[in-house]
């Protein structure tokens, strides 16, 4: 008989994190079981690399192989099945994105996360973050994808929307720090009208959540390598899982050293950041007097 301990799931939205916990339950379950991948795989009648993706949390799980499965690894306590179980089930469902056209499993592994983080804190240096884009703002942004049709940049834009919606209209939502870099507030994306409405955005959004802005004026500081997010979720539910993206791909990172790096340069980037009301102060004054986006009387 083969035990492990129960897996209480709180409440939450998405199937990323429940497909993570069901395979990084199967995979201790295996293991101790004594089985190889391909003895899994040969008892669903799959492949090893399926076997895999299920232990990633890749792709989400049949009801009857997951019950294969656990009796092939004897397990027999009642709850902890039923706890499996449950993952499964959360695994399969669809996620507030399914109804929006094809959308890549990287992102879905994003979207997922984000729906389900209790606290997000981000760092942005080059662009508004995405959940605090305008219509218009998002749309410019869109519009720089290689290759990209009309249609395409339009339902980029409705996801960008929809993750906000899900999140700022949510019964409780996260709780949201932004650090955006100052250079990101001058760079003019979509003209200058576009640009004057995404800072009064802002400015309207500093209520909703806690917006710092790291002034130039400062020099070099710890962000310089790039954007970062780190998703935190209940203790029970999973670790924080530290996110970074760049031209070779997005990368989840759920090692402890890279957990303890990435809020060590969160903290200090929180350290370099003025203050909510000066950040506001900067954001304004920047809207009111950048020749790039201030508005021209009669604009």
């Amino acid at each position: 008989m083969t035990t492990t301990q129960e897996v209480p799931m709180p409440a939450v939205t998405g199937p990323t994190i429940p497909r993570w916990r069901l395979g990084e339950q199967l995979s201790e379950l295996r293991k101790r079981a004594g089985k190889e991948p391909t003895d899994a795989a040969k008892e669903i009648g799959s492949s090893e690399s399926k076997i895999r993706k299920i232990e990633a949390g890749d792709v989400p799980m049949k009801l009857s192989d997951l019950r294969v499965l656990l009796d092939f690894y004897e397990v027999a306590d009642a709850d902890v099945r039923a706890d499996l179980l449950n993952l499964q089930r959360l695994g399969n469902q669809r996620g507030w994105w399914a109804g929006m056209g094809t959308v890549t499993s990287s992102y879905s592994t994003f979207l997922g996360l984000e729906s389900a983080a209790t606290r997000m804190c981000v760092f942005e240096p080059l662009m508004i973050h995405g959940l605090l884009q305008t219509e218009d703002y998002a749309r410019s942004i869109a519009r720089l994808g290689l290759n990209i049709t009309p249609e395409d940049v339009e339902r980029q834009v409705q996801i960008r929307m929809g993750r906000q919606k899900n999140l700022w209209d949510s019964d409780e939502p996260p709780v949201m720090e932004f650090i955006l870099d100052e250079a990101a507030l001058r760079r003019p994306i979509g003209g200058r009208d576009v640009m004057h409405a995404q800072l009064l955005h802002l400015l309207e959004m500093k209520d909703r959540c806690q917006l710092l802005v790291i002034p130039l004026r400062g020099g070099a500081h710890h962000g310089l390598l790039g954007a970062l997010t780190i998703f935190e979720f209940p203790e029970r539910l999973h670790s924080p899982v530290p996110y970074v993206e760049g031209q070779a791909g997005n990368l989840y990172l759920e090692k402890s050293p890279d957990l303890s790096r990435a809020t060590l340069t969160f903290n200090r980037l929180t350290a370099a950041a003025l203050s909510p009301a000066d950040s506001a102060d900067l954001i304004a004054d920047i809207a009111a007097r950048d020749p790039l986006i201030k508005l021209e009387p009669g604009s």
